[in-house]
This record gives C-alpha cells, structure tokens and sequence, in this order.
C-alpha cells in the first residue's frame, strides 16, 4: 500500500510539472523536450526540477 502512494505523490507531482513546463510561452519542441526529460529521468527529475530548474526552464524554451 506504500509504494501505491509513493508512486501516485510522484505520478501527480510529474503531471504538474509537466503541465507547468508546457504551459510557459516558447519554442514547443523545447518545452517538449524538457517533458521527455523529465518522465524519463523519474524522481531524480521531479527533484532537480522542483530544487533547482523550475524557474530556468522559463528562460531556455523562449
């Protein structure tokens, strides 16, 4: 039962994550790339995107 909501907190967290990334104004195909990205890299890249690049993804799409 606990890694059934270990991985519905990280499924939840991807969608809006993903969600974000997709919603800022630039090139789609970046904003697509990051999306990749981040469900391929999993928690690492929940982790790196919410401590680290949320606000720098901005700038690199545009």
């Amino acid at each position: 039962m606990l890694e059934f909501i270990i991985w519905l907190i990280g499924a939840i967290l991807t969608i809006k994550a993903a969600l974000q990334i997709w919603n800022m104004e630039g090139d789609t195909m970046k904003r697509l790339v990051f999306i990749v990205l981040l469900l391929i890299t999993s928690w690492l890249g929940l982790v790196l995107y919410y401590v680290f690049l949320k606000n720098s993804i901005a700038k690199w799409v545009k």
